[in-house]
Order: structure tokens, then sequence, then C-alpha cells
């Protein structure tokens, strides 16, 4: 029975809990068995809280036979490594944080429990930053198409959870593209919203824009239910605001073909591996056969990924300052570096950089008023050996650092615009290959409906994997 359990989508999960058909102690028994089963040959949810899962789930059973239902239902997830669940660790991916025990859960965390989320544990993710998973706490997550290769990152062990069936659903946060990368390096999908629409864990600058709560999911109906479960206004967050839309769920299950779409392989300027780029070619074949209009365009994003740095260097020092003297021996190289950047670069550097973040945001405004969409690759290169932190060249083109290779997604999380990653094939070698789509600031339900379109079309398989 638990076979055929997790290979339920989590709407269909969801629906059988409120229907009675199933229990979330069953849920979670169905789960517990999967990840006995995988964990030791991928390690994408190092940290679990089973005995409290079991707790949540009885509760949650409990809650259903007076007539108490809650949106989730009392499904499974997994909660990335760097948000807080009472009385579970949270390392971060960080020896600095290696024992660290929450005392309460975040905001982020609380608000999805409070919709029916059960938490299995804690995914593993990068060291403070990256966008491959390993760290020295808990070691390196492995991609299950091809467990020699890597998965992806920061959220990386949100993605492999859901792929092989750990889990129903999975969040994961996203600066740089950590909810896109690895969506498309295993298969699955990701959301990156509008800032404002999850409310988000305490921050060390709560005006940031660019730090993004997300879900993640195995389609693009359960991606819509787990968004559905995380939105809301939360005054601990000044980003969020009351919402009277309608549920995200009915735009998931409404799919619609789009009149007009951008489509770069590249940006113009972007090294982009040759399967990204037939598969990408591929999808707009589709879409103009089917009478969309396709334009083969994007925003002049010349100068983007300087001014990515500039932002990423301040952010990153305003956050780990504090422990900078005291713990500089446990950052990573390359975070180390993004510090040292954000304590050394002059104020005209920071002030060009805003500058150039605003000229970026009115080009893609001006390019979405024209086109309605913009779709793009979600990575530029394939996945990599595990053991290498990031490829040091892509087509050819050295990466000048551990961002550089990351620059498709990197350069969108400056505009704030809601993109949202889909599986759109695979490799010769059966390699996931993914996309990201992007629309107006707060348009999400218009990415689903056009998300669950091209889902629809393509007809991928979506049930979970065995490790490979």
């Amino acid at each position: 029975m638990s076979d055929e359990l997790i290979k339920l989508s989590a709407l269909a999960a969801r629906d059988l809990l409120i229907a009675g058909e199933v229990s979330s102690v069953e849920l979670v028994e169905a789960a517990a068995a999967r990840l006995a089963i995988v964990e030791p040959q991928l390690n994408a949810v190092p940290t679990l809280c089973l005995d409290r899962a079991m707790e949540q789930a009885r509760a949650a059973d409990a809650a259903r036979r007076t007539g108490r239902a809650s949106l989730l239902g009392g499904l499974p997830i997994v909660v990335k490594d760097n948000n807080d669940v009472a009385g579970v660790r949270n390392t971060g991916g960080t020896s600095i944080f290696r024992d660290r025990i929450s005392t309460e859960s975040d905001r982020t965390v609380a608000l999805m429990e409070a919709n029916g989320a059960i938490t299995l544990g804690k995914s593993n993710l990068s060291e403070l930053g990256g966008a491959q998973t390993t760290n020295s706490v808990h070691g390196t997550t492995r991609n299950p198409y091809d467990s020699r290769l890597t998965c992806g990152g920061s959220s990386g062990g949100a993605a492999v959870a859901l792929a092989t069936g750990e889990a129903w659903l999975a969040h994961g946060n996203d600066y740089g593209g950590s909810l896109r990368i690895p969506a498309a390096f295993c298969n699955v999908t990701g959301l990156r919203p509008t800032p404002g629409r999850v409310p988000r864990k305490r921050l060390a600058d709560p005006f940031d824009t660019i730090a993004v709560e997300g879900p993640m999911a195995r389609d693009v109906a359960d991606l819509a239910l787990f968004f559905d479960a995380m939105t809301g206004y939360d005054p601990g967050d000044v980003l969020t605001a009351p919402s009277g839309e309608r549920p995200f769920l009915d735009a998931a299950q409404a799919p619609r073909k789009p009149a007009r779409i951008a489509i770069s392989a590249d940006l113009g300027l972007l090294p982009i591996e040759e399967p990204i780029r037939q598969a990408l070619a591929e999808l707009a074949a589709l879409l103009e056969k089917s009478g969309v209009a396709v334009a083969h365009s994007a925003p002049d994003v010349a100068g983007a990924m300087d001014a990515f740095r500039v932002l990423r260097g301040e952010a990153f020092y305003a956050t780990f300052e504090p422990l900078l003297d005291t713990h500089r021996a446990m950052f990573p190289a390359p975070v180390l570096a993004d510090l040292l950047r954000g304590r050394d670069q002059p104020g005209h550097a920071i002030v060009a950089a805003n500058r150039h973040r605003s000229e970026l945001y009115r080009r893609a405004v001006d390019c979405l008023d024209e086109h309605d969409f913009l779709i793009c690759p979600a990575t530029q290169a394939m996945p990599f050996a595990v053991e290498t932190l990031f490829p040091t060249v892509v087509e050819g083109r050295p990466m000048q650092d551990y961002v550089d290779w990351i620059s498709i997604t990197a350069i969108w999380s400056l505009t704030g615009l809601p993109a949202i990653a889909i599986p759109i094939g695979f490799s010769r070698e059966g390699l996931p290959i993914g996309i990201q789509i992007l629309s107006h600031a707060r348009r999400e339900a218009d990415l689903f409906r056009l998300a669950a379109w091209i889902e629809r079309e393509l007809a991928l398989p979506k049930t979970p994997i065995d490790p490979r």
C-alpha cells in the first residue's frame, strides 16, 4: 500500500485525506518507508523528525473526524534546512550552526503547518550559498536520474525528495535560482513568487526583495495547491498584503494557451549547452504550431550580473558580518569572497547596481507588456559531476566565479518578477531539462495557467523514480 501512496500526486493524496479514504498517519508511514530506501543512496533529507510528524498526523486525523479539515488536510512535506521548525535542528548547511535547534517555527513554516502541512524533516542545501547541494554538516545530495551528478541547488534536497517520492510537496527558497535550478535538474516544478506573496522567515534585511520563499512539487497543480497554503498576509513581513484572489489551484486546473510569448535561449549573451538549446527550440516549435505568436527576443541584460554580485555582497555582509570575525574559517571560500566584497565595495558601486537593477526591471516590464510572458532556460548547463562545486567552463566560456553559471536565473531575481520552473524534456542521456517562465508581478495565476497548458501538451512523466 505504501508504494501506491507515494505514487499519488499531492492533490490526489489531499483529496483522499478529505474523503477519509486514507489517513495522515498512513501517509507519514509511507513516506518514512520511502525515506529509509532512498536516503542512503541520495542524502536528500538528512534531518528527520518523524516522531513529531506522527504527532501532527494523529492530530490532523482527529481534526478531520470532527469536520475541521485544513487546506492540505495533513499532507507530509519537507522543509529546507535553513528555516525554523520548532524542536528540530536547523543547520543552514554550515558548521557554524551545526548544533542549532529551533525553539519555534518561523512564519513561513508556521503558516504551512497551520494550513495542514506535516513536516517530515529538513531537506539538504548548499553551504550558505551556491547552486550545488553540498555542505560541511550533511555532505552531498545526489541527482536521482544519475547519482554521479549534482541535483543543483540550493534547494536540491527538496527537488530530490519530490522526484523520488519521499514527500508529496517541498518547501524551498530562492535568491539567485535556488527554486528553479534544482527543479530543472530533477524533473519537478518550482515557483519563485513575487516578493510579498509568501511570508518569510526573519531576515537581516526585512525590506529585501531578492530573497523569497516558495513551493516545489512534481506537477503544476500540486505546485499551485502548495502555493495556496503558503500565501497570505503576515504582520511580521512588511512586504505581505491581504489578497482576495481566487485559489491558485483554480488557475492550474484551467490550462490556457497564450496568445503571444517571447522566447530566448541565451538572453543574447549567455553560454547555454546544446541539449538545453535544442529542447527550447522544440518547445518554441510546439508553441508556433499551436498558433502562439512567438517572438525570439529578450530584454537587454548586459551588466546585470555585475549588479547582482554587488547587491549579493551587500546582503551577505549584512547577514553574516556578526559572525565574520569569530567564524571566518568556517565560511566557504566563494561565500567569504562575497562577504568581503560587501564589506569593501565603495558606495558608488551600490548606487550603480541599484540604478542598473531599476533599469533592468523597466526593460523587463516593457518586454512583458509586449509579449505577456518570457520563456528561457532554467539552467545554462546540464547536471554535472557531484564532486564539482560549479562548472568552470560552459560551452567553451570560462566561468569567473560560482554564480556565473547561474546568470540566467540570478538576473531575473533582481527584477522581483515571478518565475515558474517546469520540465520540458530530457537529454539523450535521460537527464531532465527545464525552463523558467516569467510574467508581470503578482500574475502567478497566469503563470500557472500557461505552465499547466505546456505540461498537458508535453505529457512528461511525473511518477516518482528510483535512484539510478
